[in-house]
């Protein structure tokens, strides 16, 4: 079964504003002011914005991402409690498994989690 699919790309000047249609090749030009022209310009914006849309997303992804992450038992509430107690990572990495299970919201075995991986880490 053969789909016959129609493939358009746009033209853009070089104030990088939509000129035209690229379709077998050659360009057909869209008065500015017909309905086919807007139409064009609404669907180039909506890619635009997905585009950026999905690119700050996956930016936030990893701009929000700690090593703490990669430790079974530690989510986002004690990650974040972590922090607010110890100020960085270093710090953490630092403590004790003592000083660990005393920040806020910290439970014993999270505490020896945390320390286990830092020392492994260390070790290697």
């Amino acid at each position: 079964m053969v789909i016959d699919r129609r493939i358009y790309g746009l033209f853009k000047d070089e104030k990088h504003r939509t000129r035209g249609l690229l379709y077998n090749g050659a360009e057909a030009a869209l008065a500015q002011s017909s309905e086919g022209f807007k139409l064009v310009t609404r669907i180039q914006d909506e890619v635009h914005r997905f585009a950026i849309e999905y690119h700050r997303k996956l930016r936030q992804k990893t701009a929000t991402k700690s090593v703490l992450d990669d430790i079974k038992g530690i989510g986002q509430v004690r990650r974040r409690a972590l922090f607010v107690h110890f100020g960085t990572v270093e710090k953490i990495k630092a403590a004790s498994e003592e000083e660990l299970a005393s920040a806020p919201g910290m439970i014993t075995k999270s505490a020896a989690a945390v320390y286990q991986f830092f020392q492994q880490k260390s070790s290697n």
